[in-house]
């Protein structure tokens, strides 16, 4: 079936809320139709607001790059998803190789913070991906197959089908070594038949997987190709407004 493609950039810790202002100013009138492509960025906390507010009107998706999975208490530094959704967030990254690495997120974490985004109306883009070790030991399908079903536990079919896996080899990120054509294909699939296998080939066919690591404009378009990568997830070429807008040319 015709899944709409999604390219979202991660922003990590970077921009100040002038920065993130500008960036979107600079993309939100020349973004492509949203019939053919979907566009978003995943902002850090202290701009999200910011750029919410400059998104208004336009077709850009804004993401959220974490949250917990209580709605409010005693949890000082993190994110509600009550109050993100409030704000009009659309998506919320979670369980990405950075949160999973630096600050030891268990895949628990992951599928209650899965349950509490759905939970207030939002939609998750659920991070998973492989070591090098891992890589070079053969055990990649396994090991990210595992992450998946782990992060999907006890979700419905409906949840399962209107959000977003990101497959990102974490020997690929920041590294600008990225997976092959075929790699990231093979990964994607990999990721779908879990999916077909925990809730069936129907919720597989409408899931988007994405693919992400070293991403650019000059090799987006390879990735596209492949019948299971539905996006990407760009962290660097994500920063500047043109990079951006590049990543996105693969549609005409």
């Amino acid at each position: 079936m015709s899944r709409k493609p999604f390219i979202a950039g991660n922003w990590k810790m970077n921009k100040n809320p002038k920065e993130a202002k500008a960036f979107i100013e600079a993309v939100a009138s020349k973004l492509p139709s949203s019939e053919l492509v979907e566009a978003g960025i995943a902002a850090p906390a202290l701009t999200l607001s910011t750029v919410l507010e400059a998104a208004k009107g336009s077709e850009l998706k804004v993401a959220a790059q974490n949250s917990y999975f209580e709605n409010e208490g005693a949890f000082t530094g993190e994110n509600s998803p009550k109050v993100l959704a409030e704000m009009g967030t659309d998506y919320v990254v979670i369980g990405h190789s950075e949160r999973r690495d630096y600050f030891h997120e268990t895949d628990e974490d992951i599928n209650k913070k899965a349950k509490a985004i759905f939970a207030n109306g939002l939609t998750p883009i659920i991070c998973c991906g492989e070591s090098l070790e891992t890589y070079e030991a053969g055990n990649a399908v396994e090991f990210v197959g595992a992450q998946v079903s782990a992060a999907l536990a006890g979700l419905s079919e409906e949840q399962v089908s209107s959000l977003v896996i990101a497959y990102e080899p974490i020997w690929a990120i920041g590294t600008g070594k990225s997976a092959t054509q075929d790699d990231a294909q093979n990964m994607c699939k990999a990721v779908r038949d879990v999916v077909a296998a925990d809730f069936g080939q129907a919720v597989a066919d409408k899931v988007r997987v994405q693919y992400g690591g070293s991403v650019k404009p000059e090799n987006v378009a390879e990735y596209m190709a492949c019948p299971d990568v539905d996006g990407a997830l760009v962290g660097g070429a994500s920063l500047e407004a043109e990079s951006f807008l590049a990543l996105l040319d693969f549609v005409k």
